[in-house]
């Protein structure tokens, strides 16, 4: 299945035109950042158009003197980026050493432009949709928040891409007066790097792409192939973990027949779930949809769990943890990266749980749960990439993400020229959630453009 070929609509192509730099006014806005904004066209194929602002804000460097000039960069969502740069300014505190770091909300968001949808956009709760019906419902209710936001957008509507984004970045590092850009960009910041260094490749100083989100492979089923081992993979570290643990509440069983026998029995009656109330049963989909065995923090809650579900008591299923994303989030994020309808995700599904049966499959369903049904806007589509006259890009993964699983940092690097992959044991976020041994490779490369050596691993977070 290629969703280039099946579900482009207007998709982006033109060349956008050279805009004159301007000067930026700094001014203070609180907890040790400065702010500025910069017009940029509302849409870049029509650069004598209507502008839009670009909000940014800079962590100066600590000693002006000597810095190495503006890491710009992104965190991922997408969504607002200035508001958690103040929150979380300790995980970019070593980088102000070398760099003012600076960060900008993306159009639509925080201090750029934004758009405030008059509607929230739905939460699914059980988005391993069981019907179609479901889904279909769903999906209406999607539209209608997708259709009142585009309203909403007036000049950005179907502006709103990783094409128009990267334009943007292309004109902070002109404004900036960089003469190539120092990047860091994480998870969906990833795919904004991915358009940058094809649009712009030998505008490119350092790239560091931390936790790939990968924009490169049209045909979605090998898209999704490497998300579900690796959900399949943590499923396995968890039963192993039960295996080898004894305060694992499946200590002493085979935790992966345990779950198999949960959902059998969850699909053909709902197991009753009591404290969330005397009616209330919990189906497989909705299992599928809240079991979560990405982190090890949560196994032994999960295992007491499911023993008590086998013991017919899936309270713990009825929880519903976690927040819906930012409404616009799921615009911009399903404008790079199109999803079909239930009919071809069903077979998907199927085909996933040939490899993946135990919960692997489930990887089809959260891009569904961002997609159906929002109204067709220009879209900038995962193509294979081509950037002459790039630079060495510093890539890295973590073997446990399912999110944006390592096997997609790979394919990325095979494709740009030059490219280093770094493994590491680990999970998500790997530069900002911490890991040494990768923060210690990356202050090396953006410092000195020193990758790692060829075949580098960094092992567990406490490890060197």
């Amino acid at each position: 299945m290629n969703i280039v070929a099946s579900f482009v609509i207007g998709a982006v192509t033109a060349v956008a035109p050279v805009t004159t730099t301007t000067s930026l006014s700094w001014q203070d806005c609180g907890d040790g950042l400065r702010c500025a904004q910069l017009r940029v066209p509302a849409d870049w194929s029509r650069g004598s158009g209507p502008k839009a602002a670009i909000g940014l804000a800079m962590l100066p460097a600590q000693d002006q003197a000597r810095k190495k000039g503006v890491l710009l960069v992104n965190t991922g969502g997408p969504g607002e980026q200035i508001t958690l740069l103040r929150q979380a300014k300790q995980s970019f505190a070593d980088l102000t050493e070398w760099f003012d770091v600076v960060i900008f909300d993306p159009r639509g968001f925080g201090r750029s432009t934004a758009i405030n949808c008059p509607i929230p956009a739905p939460f699914a709760t059980e988005w391993v949709f069981p019907n179609k019906s479901a889904y279909d419902a769903y999906a209406a209710k999607n539209r209608t928040f997708g259709k009142a936001c585009a309203r909403e957008a007036g000049t950005l509507s179907g502006n709103l891409n990783s094409w128009q984004i990267a334009h943007d970045m292309e004109a902070i590092r002109k404004t900036l007066g960089q003469d190539r850009l120092t990047y860091l960009g994480n998870s969906h910041g990833t795919v904004l790097g991915q358009a940058y260094a094809e649009l712009f490749p030998r505008k490119v100083g350092r790239m560091y792409l931390d936790s790939v989100f990968d924009h490169t492979t049209p045909d979605l089923r090998t898209w999704l192939q490497p998300r579900a081992r690796a959900l399949e993979g943590n499923f396995n570290r968890f039963a192993a973990w039960c295996q080898s643990t004894a305060t694992c509440a499946l200590h002493g069983q085979d935790p992966a027949a345990v779950w198999d026998e949960v959902m059998a029995k969850a699909r053909r009656e709902p197991i009753p779930a009591p404290e969330a109330g005397p009616q209330v049963r919990i189906s497989d989909t909705q299992i599928a949809s809240r079991a979560g065995f990405t982190f090890e923090a949560t196994w032994e809650r999960l295992a007491d769990g499911l023993a008590r579900a086998q013991a017919g008591d899936a309270s713990f299923f009825a929880k519903v943890e976690g927040a819906p994303d930012p409404d616009l989030s799921r615009v911009i994020l399903c404008a790079d990266l199109p999803y079909p309808g239930y009919d071809k995700l069903k077979k998907l599904e199927t085909a996933l749980r040939r490899d993946t049966p135990h919960i692997g499959w489930r990887a089809v369903w959260p891009m569904a749960n961002h997609c159906a049904g929002l109204p067709p806007t220009r879209t900038y589509p995962p193509h294979p990439i081509a950037a002459p006259g790039l630079p060495p890009v510093l890539i890295a993964g973590g073997e446990h993400d399912d999110n944006t699983p390592p096997a997609d940092g790979r394919r990325l690097a095979g494709q740009l020229p030059g490219a280093r992959y770094l493994k590491a044991v680990g999970g998500h976020a790997l530069y900002l959630s911490g890991h040494p041994c990768v923060r210690e490779h990356v202050h090396r490369y953006l410092t000195s453009g020193r990758l790692p050596p060829a075949g580098a691993t960094c092992g567990e977070a406490s490890s060197r």
